[in-house]
């Protein structure tokens, strides 16, 4: 058996004609969604986010804007564009892109944005709201991740997750979403004695980790919905998730790959947390 591929792309692709069709329907009511991200430095990776992010926001219809600092924006100059952001009313989304120069605080930032304008769910506020169940925007690759599960068909209720990484960013908010549908789910990190073992009996395998082609297919039950949420640059520049692919894809029933997964849902994610973030604050919702 070989594994059928969940494609980000396509999926990605889908959901953007909806929101494109929304910002429209908005448009003619003089609303137009508006995201502000702040780069602070020269990170390579970090850039290349934001390039995306701007690219996505136009071919949406939406107001962008980048503000990009030096690597040496203190702490407070950072705070004070962020005071600025919250109170803009052509501004609906605010994202700080991480990771942060050594120098500021990361939790400061996060804690300073407006909680209807955190299209990250980064925020204290949001983060409880998604611990308690109540409404609140998601964090956006947890999101993505319950989206392409969805798409497979799959039904959550009932099935074993679990969830190989414990980061605040991914594995402990994908696996609330989880819990969400009704999944019994299982956490797994460095410390898991037994983790090939637990692995093997997922229904659902969500790995973020962080270590190119790691969970092979000894970890993998025959026909599991295997969502690889890594994203590792090999010695020989190419890209490679968690999950070794070949070897997981022939044991597997669904496997995302990398890239073409997990990672165009993201921003997609970010797309539709702005939009729905914008209806919220015109009372359109």
């Amino acid at each position: 058996m070989t594994a059928a591929i969940i494609s980000g792309k396509q999926v990605s692709e889908e959901i953007r004609i909806g929101i494109a069709q929304e910002v429209a329907e908005l448009a003619k009511r003089g609303v137009k969604p508006g995201l502000a991200v702040i780069l602070v430095g020269e990170d390579p990776g970090s850039q290349v986010y934001v390039r995306n992010k701007e690219k996505s926001c136009i071919s949406l219809g939406f107001h962008s804007e980048v503000h990009k600092l030096d690597e040496s924006t203190t702490q407070e100059e950072l705070l004070a564009l962020v005071a600025q952001l919250n109170v803009r009313d052509d501004i609906d989304g605010i994202l700080v892109q991480l990771p942060l120069p050594k120098h500021i605080e990361e939790k400061a930032v996060i804690d300073a944005i407006s909680v209807e304008k955190d299209v990250d769910g980064f925020h204290p506020v949001n983060v409880g709201n998604l611990v308690i169940g109540a409404d609140s925007l998601l964090p956006c690759t947890p999101a993505g991740v319950i989206e392409l599960i969805k798409r497979t068909g799959t039904g959550m209720a009932g099935k074993h997750a679990v969830v190989i990484g414990r980061s605040n960013i991914v594995g402990k908010p994908v696996s609330l979403l989880l819990q969400r549908e009704n999944a019994t789910v299982t956490m797994c990190h460095s410390r898991t004695a037994n983790m090939q073992e637990i692995s093997r009996q997922a229904d659902i395998l969500v790995v973020a980790i962080g270590r190119a082609n790691f969970i092979d297919a000894s970890y993998v039950k025959p026909g599991a919905v295997v969502i690889d949420v890594g994203m590792n640059r090999l010695d020989n520049g190419k890209l490679a998730g968690d999950v070794d692919y070949d070897s997981a894809k022939e044991v597997a029933g669904y496997i995302t790959p990398v890239p073409g997964g997990v990672g165009p849902m993201t921003i997609t994610m970010l797309m539709s947390n702005t939009l729905i973030a914008a209806k919220r604050r015109h009372g359109l919702e």
